[in-house]
């Protein structure tokens, strides 16, 4: 059979359309190397202090400020409780003013709170709790028995709703990101700085996760004493949210969510700080580390948009 012979200027068009094509993509979907995302070209360029490990900025309305580190999945600790957060209030939508439904703490909420291993929330089996007041316990002071309990209300069981935790995270195309609990206290729960940005952009359009994530302090009728917020960036550099995270193997993580000095929303993640050392040391890294990256954002941002 004859075969048919393209002229050579059209082979070379064809050729630089795949080329452009590939470009493209390349830029639109970064590839993979070995299950390590390639970060993609930062559509504002700003000279800031990105810290060690991985982070990823971006202020809305402008657009990226940039991945920085290896984009591949580490523990990321209480960060997951955001989308503990998420998926209950995509199950149970609160208004910006509702307290929700009350919900009854359980005997497994009331003997977890006793535990030293990890954060938790001092409460009384048979007592009753608001939604929205339980949210607050589990985002503000961090209580990983608050997440279990929030789970178990909304899906029965801790492993239906992380069930629900990883289809969410599909459906936003968190494709780094492995739920394994709802408080995130298992070193296999794992995501990237990229991936927990874009549940950030997400749960910013919710007034509640806003106005909790952005309080300082509170009381909760029966639990005692005040509840202060683990997030000691709230109110310093325009910073309004979101939530920390630490353990050993992830070392300190913090999602946070600041204002510009012109009032334009940025979103960031920093993980890995200090991992291997104690959950203490790597939170203050990431509190640290993150507060110098907002002050100079915010710094070098209006330069930069001129």
């Amino acid at each position: 059979m004859a075969r048919t012979r393209i002229p050579p200027v059209a082979g070379g068009l064809a050729a630089a359309v795949a080329v452009a094509l590939a470009a493209a993509c390349w830029v639109a979907f970064p590839p993979e190397v070995a299950g390590r995302a390639i970060a993609a070209r930062p559509d504002v360029r700003l000279s800031v202090p990105w810290p060690g490990g991985q982070a990823s900025a971006e202020v809305q309305g402008l657009g990226s400020l940039g991945d920085h580190g290896v984009q591949r999945p580490v523990p990321i600790a209480s960060v997951t409780k955001v989308m503990t957060a998420y998926v209950v209030l995509k199950d149970h939508p609160l208004g910006p003013d509702d307290a929700g439904p009350e919900i009854t703490v359980d005997g497994q909420a009331e003997a977890e709170a006793s535990s030293t291993g990890e954060s938790s929330v001092p409460v009384r089996a048979g007592s009753r709790i608001g939604e929205r007041d339980l949210l607050a316990l589990m985002l503000v002071p961090s209580g990983n028995n608050i997440a279990r309990l929030l789970a178990r209300w909304d899906a029965g069981s801790q492993e239906a709703f992380t069930g629900k935790m990883n289809h969410e995270a599909a459906a936003l195309g968190m494709a780094g990101t492995t739920y394994t609990g709802a408080s995130g206290v298992e070193d296999s729960t794992t995501s990237t700085a990229a991936d927990q940005l874009r549940l950030a952009r997400e749960v910013m359009k919710n007034p509640v996760i806003r106005a909790v994530t952005g309080t300082a302090n509170l009381r909760v009728d029966g639990v005692p004493g005040t509840i202060v917020n683990t997030n000691t960036l709230l109110g310093r550099n325009g910073v309004i949210g979101l939530k920390t995270g630490s353990s050993t193997a992830g070392g300190g993580a913090l999602m946070w969510a600041a204002k510009a000095r012109d009032g334009a929303l940025i979103l960031g993640v920093v993980l890995q700080q200090n991992p291997g050392g104690t959950p203490a040391a790597g939170l203050r890294a990431a509190l640290e580390n993150s507060e110098r990256l907002i002050a100079a954002i915010r710094r070098e941002l209006p330069a930069a948009t001129r």
